[in-house]
């Protein structure tokens, strides 16, 4: 899973989680096990505020891109994110 971070200015907060192919955003559960090689699930497809592009399955891996909210003290790691590849099982971390 690579997970792109789309930096925005607001005030609300974002936490996610990784179980496989499962995304946990703010505790919502998004299912991409049944998204098959090769394919797109376009972002209006998927009930979430914070996913902002299609969501795809390249190589057997998928690529989702989240609008990362930050304050208006961000350090520039979160107003400039590298993108997360393959994040272990469990909370991703997040900058801040």
């Amino acid at each position: 899973m690579h997970i792109i971070l789309i930096p925005q200015r607001r005030d609300d907060t974002l936490m996610l989680s990784r179980e496989g192919d499962v995304l946990i955003i703010n505790e919502e559960a998004y299912d991409f096990s049944q998204v098959p090689d090769g394919a797109t699930l376009p972002a209006s497809a998927i009930d979430s505020e914070f996913i902002v592009h299609e969501v795809q399955r390249i190589d057997g891996v998928l690529y989702i891109t989240i609008i990362l909210p930050h304050g208006a003290d961000a350090s520039e790691a979160a107003r400039f994110p590298a993108p997360i590849i393959d994040p272990p099982n469990g909370v991703v971390e997040l900058p801040q």
